[in-house]
């Protein structure tokens, strides 16, 4: 009997651990980065690891020539890429910790 107790302190101890290193690395994706762009580089976001735009630059020459509509769709575009490659990094970060399970609303 005295050994399922043992095995069930085990592994509420290893869930626990899972748990801290799943906060470090949610705390880790807040201040890592990656960019997202359209058009060549005439429209350029930054993402953190947990999806916050943090900066949008839009180039001289680009703003000069697009229209409204094109200007739009080169916004929705980068930002697009920027959200997709910060999910693309977050998973691969917390995979390093899950094993690779995939855990849904961790982020």
């Amino acid at each position: 009997m005295t050994g399922s107790f043992g095995e069930l302190g085990s592994l509420l101890k290893q869930a626990q651990e899972m748990q801290r290193a799943l906060d470090k690395v949610r705390a880790e994706m807040k201040n890592r980065t990656v960019e997202g762009s359209a058009g060549g580089g005439a429209v350029r976001v930054q993402v953190s690891g947990d999806r916050q735009v943090s900066k949008l630059e839009i180039s001289e020459e680009f703003l000069k020539s697009a229209t409204k509509a094109e200007l739009e769709e080169m916004v929705l575009l980068a930002l697009r890429d920027g959200t997709t490659k910060a999910a693309r990094m977050a998973e691969e970060a917390l995979g390093k910790v899950t094993g690779g399970i995939n855990l849904p609303g961790l982020f």
